[in-house]
């Protein structure tokens, strides 16, 4: 049988990075994309250490024409991980529309940039689509209400296409880590003098942010999850969501016992109190 291919987008860090290192060392071929491979140093050590190649292409997950031109490239793909993402921190009133729509062009319609331009190739191959969203997927939460609202429409998005793509071949799944110790923290942009921009709500987002520290003192690893990505790619048949640790399947399932969201409430309520 010929090598499998898999194409992971956001590989620069964090779990793309250990994700693809882990599907090369799995015997995967691995497309590894970023937006800018002069970035790409951290990525080719990994592979280097660990005695393996990835194949590294520019891809800048919110520009169709750019992800056309990508996918264009790959002659073969029987798995798909969109992984690119950025994080942020902000509230409604603080910052601009502009500020939201720029968080949805990545969180959201950049995995619907890649993974509509990857079908074709997938529907070939009997393939399959792994999207990593997050636990903030599931329940949102304070100050991370544009980032939320991004995972939640990609989970809605994936959750509706698996049983169509299903009918074509072609199964779907969502990958929901909780706190992950990776570059995507630090590269959230809270300036020093956040607190002081942020105007009346400072008080709270001073105790969002002490819930932060606290939580990822506990952090699962990059390579954890990137571990759990390349057993998925390869799995006979993966379940649609995936949670990657026990303190991620705790925290979601709060909300799915939640009927009238009185319980998610309290909780994240305690974190700005």
């Amino acid at each position: 049988m010929s090598t499998k291919t898999v194409l992971i987008t956001g590989t620069s860090s964090g779990i793309g990075l250990a994700a693809a290192v882990a599907a090369a060392r799995s015997g995967w071929h691995v497309i590894a994309t970023m937006r800018d491979t002069a970035k790409a140093g951290p990525l080719r050590a990994a592979a280097e250490a660990a005695g393996v190649a990835v194949d590294v292409r520019a891809l800048d997950v919110t520009d169709p024409a750019a992800t056309e031109a990508c996918l264009a490239g790959v002659d073969r793909l029987d798995a798909l991980v969109n992984n690119a993402g950025a994080g942020h921190i902000g509230t409604l009133e603080q910052e601009s529309v502009e500020d939201v729509r720029a968080v949805m062009e990545v969180n959201f319609f950049g995995v619907l940039h890649v993974t509509r331009a990857a079908l074709p190739l997938l529907r070939a191959s009997g393939g399959r689509v792994l999207t990593v969203t997050s636990v903030g997927g599931v329940i949102g939460q304070p100050f991370n209400e544009a980032y939320c609202a991004a995972k939640f429409a990609v989970e809605g998005f994936m959750e509706s296409l698996a049983p169509v793509a299903a009918t074509v071949g072609v199964s779907v799944g969502v990958i929901e880590p909780g706190a992950v110790a990776s570059e995507f923290v630090s590269n959230v942009g809270l300036e020093a003098d956040v607190l002081e921009q942020a105007g009346p709500y400072a008080p709270a987002l001073s105790g969002y942010l002490e819930h932060v520290r606290a939580m990822f003192g506990a952090a699962q690893t990059s390579e954890e999850v990137g571990e759990q990505i390349a057993e998925l790619i390869a799995a006979e048949r993966p379940a649609f969501r995936t949670l990657t640790s026990d303190t991620a399947r705790a925290f979601v399932g709060s909300k799915l016992t939640d009927l009238d969201g009185s319980s998610v409430q309290t909780m994240t309520g305690s974190w700005v109190g």
